[in-house]
């Protein structure tokens, strides 16, 4: 049974191993888009052959058009992209803002090779090592190869050669429930992020527990113990939000020794340079562990309230992910 509680692409590939025991189910991917679309690349769908999907490729118009050409044979081919939009295969069928987007469709058969081919991809969007994807059009994946960082996917039109990157969704980790954590979880949520929040406090898990329903995560553990026992994988933001010193103090020196890609913490300028000082003379952190720590956290963006606050930090890890992405594209070309 698959849970709503996971994040999308691991819901989709847990169906997708389910229905493919005993029928074939056909992997969507968005592969590329043109102007506004209501997905990314990246962006998974998994249809079976009595018409049910988990997932999307849009807000619902591409959707029912691929069933309609399901049901009526399309798409038997092993690989095949799809174009959907302005100059695409189905001319009558319009994105909600105006859009255009290319999909991979893969039809997969219920066997073996079929549940070996999602168990890794779904190994590789739980945390584990990363995957890249590699395919010749109209044939099977031929390669998923181990890889460091993640990329867009891309298309060589001249070869047929569709390359994919399949890992986990960004994460992240509120160290202490306040006022900015609050909105950080609405923001984070609403950005795709898979979201733990670690309180063990009973006065302010008193707060938070009406707040906050699944798919959010609520973990009654210190912070700092949750991160020494779980760790946690490279596409985690961590942020320590409580004016609580000891909580926050021990958050980051138990951060600084995980792959994540950010590392934050609340303060005022002044409170956030001597607690720097304090992380390098009792916490002994080094300048390299210090300088992977954001304090004051976010972007400056003169923000007063806590949902503004909430608002740069959120912005500043954002940049920080979508900077890794551009940077890694650009060492691939």
């Amino acid at each position: 049974m698959v849970t709503s509680s996971l994040p999308t692409d691991q819901r989709v590939i847990l169906q997708a191993i389910d229905w493919a025991i005993a029928q074939p189910v056909w992997l969507c991917t968005v592969l590329k888009t043109w102007g506004s679309s209501p997905r990314s690349p990246g962006a998974l769908m998994v249809v079976n052959a009595e018409g049910n999907w988990c997932g999307s490729l849009s807000g619902g118009c591409v959707e029912q058009s691929f069933l309609r050409q399901i049901k009526a044979g399309q798409w038997r081919q092993l690989s095949q992209i799809v174009t959907y939009g302005d100059e695409g295969l189905e001319p009558d069928t319009r994105l909600p803002c105006g859009g255009r987007l290319d999909v991979l469709v893969e039809f997969l058969q219920p066997d073996d090779n079929t549940q070996s081919y999602l168990k890794r991809m779904l190994a590789a969007v739980n945390g584990s090592q990363p995957l890249q994807k590699q395919l010749v059009l109209p044939h099977a994946c031929h390669s998923l190869n181990e890889v460091n960082q993640r990329s867009a996917p891309s298309i060589d039109l001249s070869t047929g050669m569709v390359t994919i990157w399949h890992g986990a969704s960004p994460r992240l980790v509120v160290a202490g429930w306040s006022s900015v954590a609050e909105y950080c979880v609405s923001f984070a949520y609403s950005l795709g992020f898979e979201v733990v929040i670690c309180e063990p406090r009973p006065q302010f898990l008193t707060q938070l527990l009406p707040l906050v329903s699944s798919p959010i995560c609520v973990v009654e553990q210190f912070p700092a113990v949750y991160l020494e026992t779980e760790g946690c994988h490279p596409q985690t933001a961590i942020v320590a939000l409580t004016h609580d010193a000891r909580m926050d103090d021990l958050t980051v020196m138990e951060a600084v020794n995980t792959p994540a890609f950010y590392i934050g913490v609340m303060g005022s300028a002044k409170n956030s340079e001597n607690r720097l000082k304090r992380l390098a003379r009792t916490g002994g952190l080094t300048e390299s562990e210090l300088a992977r720590v954001h304090a004051p956290v976010g972007l400056d963006i003169g923000s007063k309230t806590p949902s503004e606050i909430a608002l740069s930090v959120m912005a500043d890890i954002v940049k920080h992910k979508n900077l890794a992405t551009i940077l890694q594209e650009n060492h691939d070309r």
